[in-house]
């Protein structure tokens, strides 16, 4: 049987109140989190606009976080060594939007980062599956990408289960994240399903306490994610 494995949170700051933004990554930092990820999006592989090198280099500054650039961008191989610059300590690109996914997850830990990937909803798992062996990190998006305070999508529960098994049977140690519309109503559904990374926006920085909300999401992920190893 396979080892329990801490479940993380990650908070993600698209959700945050800039004008808050230093008080509210102490708040987060209290509750024992290692990351938190920036929302990076160009206005062309999503319809929004996220941020950029320059805020990495804020938060590295304001809070002893790691940060994880989520690139929502078209051209992740000409943008992640601008986010590596900047201090982020994972660089976490989409499969739809990368000419050779392996080789850029080749490259960026070649730099002494982290790498992820990362898949849309409408994006099968099957093209993850061949890169486990190189990557940090999975991402199986469970809403469209680009938006805060999405609903998450319990037709891609099947697809998160899937990828846990292929993790576990390949006895890989990358973390299996999924990103969108987690909150206390939907993080034990996502960690039951194999999730031991949970991006959560509005779901902790909704919260007028959110290390608290940090805290709750993080229990209940991590009885759900290790209930179904009993």
């Amino acid at each position: 049987m396979a080892a329990i494995r801490t479940v993380e949170i990650v908070p993600s700051l698209l959700s945050a109140d800039p004008a808050r933004l230093p008080q509210l990554l102490r708040e987060v930092a209290s509750a024992g989190l290692g990351w938190v990820t920036v929302d990076v999006m160009d206005g062309h592989f999503v319809p929004n606009l996220g941020f950029g090198p320059d805020f990495v280099r804020t938060v590295r500054r304001l809070a002893p976080l790691r940060v994880d650039a989520h690139l929502m961008v078209t051209n992740p191989e000409a943008a992640a060594p601008w986010f590596i610059a900047a201090g982020a300590q994972r660089i976490t690109f989409h499969l739809e939007a990368a000419r050779d996914a392996r080789g850029l997850l080749r490259g960026i830990r070649a730099q002494g980062v982290e790498a992820g990937v990362a898949v849309k909803p409408a994006t099968p798992p099957d093209g993850l599956l061949p890169l486990l062996d190189e990557a940090d990190l999975v991402l199986v998006m469970t809403v469209e990408p680009g938006f805060g305070g999405a609903i998450f999508l319990d037709a891609m529960l099947p697809k998160i289960a899937a990828v846990r098994r292929a993790i576990d049977e390949r006895r890989r140690e990358c973390r299996l994240q999924v990103d969108g519309g987690i909150n206390l109503d939907t993080v034990a559904a996502a960690a039951a399903a194999g999730a031991d990374s949970l991006v959560a926006g509005h779901g902790v920085f909704g919260s007028p306490d959110p290390a608290g909300a940090v805290r709750a999401l993080r229990d209940k992920a991590q009885a759900a994610f290790a209930g179904r190893l009993r």
